[in-house]
């Protein structure tokens, strides 16, 4: 929903300051592209793909694949997913790249805290912005 995008937006800024030469990537599912690239202000590139857990395999699959720890010294995962854990440990290993993870005090994985360099809370819940039935 437009709302949910734009209080993830909000939530995420008053944690991390973006600068003017970041770059910012957002990961979402194929249904969910034109809300979110719409609605998320600000020059961005947007990865999406089908299936379950869709977000979170295109930013696993571009922290992967495209030689993050050889461009960037730090980088701001915002997503509370172990899934990432093994990634963001690896990078920070290979390349020196620290990795702040943002997310809500309620969803971190225990593995992702341990494997960030520092984690950062946000006030956001999804669930307020359900549609009624």
């Amino acid at each position: 929903m437009e709302a949910q995008v734009r209080a993830a937006q909000t939530a995420i800024e008053a944690v991390v300051r973006p600068r003017a030469d970041d770059q910012l990537v957002l990961a979402c599912r194929r249904f969910s592209v034109d809300i979110v690239g719409f609605e998320w202000v600000g020059i961005h590139r947007l990865r999406f793909r089908n299936g379950v857990d869709a977000a979170d395999l295109e930013l696993l699959d571009m922290l992967e694949t495209e030689q993050i720890g050889e461009w960037f010294a730090e980088a701001v995962l915002v997503s509370g997913d172990g899934i990432f854990a093994d990634t963001i440990s690896r990078l920070a290993m290979t390349s020196g790249t620290e990795v702040t993870v943002v997310t809500r005090p309620d969803a971190c994985s225990r593995r992702l805290r341990m494997a960030a360099k520092s984690v950062l809370h946000i006030d956001f819940d999804p669930s307020a912005f359900m549609e009624a039935a």
